[in-house]
């Protein structure tokens, strides 16, 4: 686990210094904070490659896994942030190399001179990869399948500037700070960036499961792991038999969660006291000459509060359990930290969480197991119920929707009076996310916060300045009827790489901890294509192959409750101790100075959420989240852009 960045171009990019590239590189320090290595070459054409990477060290901990790694005849050099789980087996494949180091990235390097670019396919792990041949004059980037491990790039029209994080191209000379408005609206809804966009103008993340090629300043793009594709194919060839279905994920998980127990650092687990985590650390015991030592953090509210649960489970595995109880402040307290370390707008309030329990974690280990993609991959959010109760009232609802649109009926807006679940389900008439319905009024408001700078014809004649579409419009291109899994689907590009992993991602790194998701291992997210939908979703039992599985390791009893979730208590919040601190980001002076939002309309919204708070979800009113965006996405721009 490291962090990595550089540069490939011309120019410009010749009078970027050594001493330059290693202050960006140490912008990154808590990603790597055991080792770093900087270096420029010089290629053909006046081109120039810079390299850097701040190592976390986790496997072969001596001098021989430093970065930049070259190959032994010189010809190819590697930095990489990230773990090849199965790197051993493809040592012994690639055995007529003379390797000198224990790690993994040197597999990279044998795997590259015997495979080329198709090596990323034989590569089973998360990992964010850059690779310089001298020969051919190329410079790779890959990302992991899933986009466990970020990489973002600054284009320009004389090469490129990426990194494992913003922070690096932020301080590269020459770069601009400019927002990107246009992902505003969405973001100020979804609560996240997806890839490819990023929230500069002209930075992009590399998407997951994809490449990037430079060569001769030409820059070409593509996947090599596409999920409709391979949902696509795998669920062609099922395994109809459900007992067969259960032992062929159970022991995918096992392989899985053995090959990520690998590590020369002390390593436990995260342990939620929920089915994924559960199954994760049951398995991790299993395989463990000594007891896994396991985290989890309490609260004192009772609704939020699972440390009871996860305590009950690791007693019955015999972990090596630690909890913390924190309280609101200790919460709050992080606040701060969430523009820095997560260093482009995110609003997903459970970071906080995620950062607690991965402080606590960093105490004792170096390395913790999670049990993130189980609810993706295996039917697990209440949202995929919703999805099926809509698709069955699909029909009544464009009934619905004609009546209220009829000439007289449309001018007495008579939708407007109806229930407002009624309402959602009448208004969700876009076939292109039908499964991303919601209230009307988030859209609209999210939209009317931004600038309108699209009308005023701004944006060059290549790149007519547009806000992107605040849904995802890609449903169709699944091919599939069933909503729910269309969702499921969507979730996997979207939501998993965009929000939950970089959640992830950036918690744990700002303690210098790497997370492992065994459910997210390549075999195991391609057998589950191949899983009957109806062996995840029973009857209306979500997630029921994978309970099923975990209740071969713990009782029932020990598992089977409802879902508590965590909530950052925004509305209490916002409306107190952060309520000058809101004021301040929503004034009309100083939202007409920054240039970006709507001056009069937000700073007015703003006033009249603090007036009145969250009216309740009957009404679909709960401009928290909304505001909490806001305030995420100003706190942000004070700590970088300011």
């Amino acid at each position: 686990m490291c962090g990595i960045c550089g540069y490939v171009g011309r120019k410009s990019f010749a009078d970027i210094t050594l001493e330059q590239l290693k202050a960006m590189n140490d912008t990154m320090v808590h990603r790597g904070p055991d080792d770093s290595g900087e270096e420029i070459y010089e290629m053909s054409g006046g081109y120039f490659v810079g390299f850097a990477q701040r190592r976390l060290s986790i496997l072969d901990l001596s001098e021989l896994g430093h970065q930049p790694m070259h190959s032994v005849n010189k010809r190819v050099t590697v930095i990489y942030n990230g773990e090849i789980y199965n790197f051993k087996e493809l040592k012994e494949e690639l055995s007529d190399y003379p390797f000198r180091s224990n790690c993994d990235t040197e597999v990279i390097i044998a795997a590259y001179l015997k495979w080329g670019a198709d090596c990323v396919k034989r590569f089973n792990g998360m990992f964010a990869i850059a690779l310089y041949d001298r020969d051919s004059g190329e410079v790779w980037l890959f990302r992991d399948r899933i986009g466990k491990k970020p990489l973002y790039y600054w284009k320009q029209e004389e090469g490129i500037v990426f990194a494992s994080e913003l922070k690096p191209i932020m301080s590269c000379p020459g770069f601009a700070k400019e927002i990107r408005q246009e992902v505003l609206p969405r973001y100020l809804f979804q609560q996240y960036i997806n890839a490819p966009d990023s929230i500069f103008r002209d930075v992009y993340k590399v998407e997951p499961g994809s490449v990037l090629h430079f060569q001769a300043g030409k820059i070409t793009t593509w996947k090599y792991w596409d999920i409709k594709e391979v949902y696509r194919r795998q669920s062609a060839d099922p395994v109809k038999s459900y007992e067969e279905a259960k032992e062929g994920l159970k022991e995918l998980l096992k392989k899985s969660v053995a090959a990520r127990m690998i590590a020369d650092v002390p390593l436990g687990s995260f342990l939620s006291g929920g089915y994924d985590s559960s199954l994760v650390t049951a398995i991790a015991q299993e395989h463990a000459d000594t007891p896994v030592k396991t985290f989890s953090i309490g609260f004192h509210e009772e609704k939020y509060n699972e440390a009871g649960y996860a305590r009950k489970v690791a007693e019955y595995l015999g972990t090596d359990h630690t909890e913390m109880y924190i309280d609101e402040q200790a919460m709050f307290d992080m606040v701060d930290s969430i523009g820095q370390y997560y260093d482009e707008p995110f609003a997903d309030s459970s970071e906080i969480a995620t950062m607690l329990v991965s402080r606590l974690a960093r105490e004792s280990v170096t390395v913790a197991l999670s049990g993130d993609g189980g609810d993706e991959f295996f039917c697990g959010y209440n949202i995929y119920e919703n999805v099926r109760q809509a698709q069955k009232l699909d029909m009544l609802g464009a009934m619905v929707h004609g009546i209220c649109h009829l000439p007289g009926l449309k001018q007495a807006k008579l939708e407007d009076r109806l229930p407002f679940r009624v309402r959602v389900i009448a208004g969700n008439r876009e076939k292109e996310s039908q499964t991303q319905f919601g209230a009307g009024n988030y859209l609209i408001r999210a939209k009317a916060m931004v600038k309108d700078i699209w009308s005023a014809g701004q944006g060059t004649s290549t790149e007519k300045l547009q806000p992107l579409p605040i849904h995802y419009l890609i449903e169709s291109a699944y091919g599939v009827k069933d909503w729910q899994i269309r969702r499921m689907l969507l979730d996997m590009d979207t939501y998993l790489p965009g929000d939950i992993l970089c959640k992830v991602d950036r918690a744990s790194m700002k303690y210098s901890l790497e997370a492992r998701c065994p459910i997210l291992d390549t075999n195991v997210m391609e057998y589950s294509y191949r899983i009957l939908h109806e062996h995840k979703y029973a009857g209306g039992d979500k997630k029921h192959i994978l309970k099923d599985i975990a209740y071969d390791y713990i009782p029932k009893e020990l598992l089977e409750r409802p879902k508590v979730g965590f909530g950052v208590p925004l509305d209490k919040w916002l409306r107190g101790p952060l309520r000058e601190q809101l004021l301040d980001y929503s004034s009309y002076e100083y939202l007409d100075r920054q240039g970006i939002f709507d001056a009069a309309y937000t700073s007015d919204m703003i006033r009249s959420y603090i007036k009145t708070g969250d009216a309740g979800p009957a009404t679909g009113a709960n401009y928290s989240k909304l505001t909490w965006s806001f305030f995420v996405f100003q706190q942000w721009y004070q700590y970088y852009c300011k």
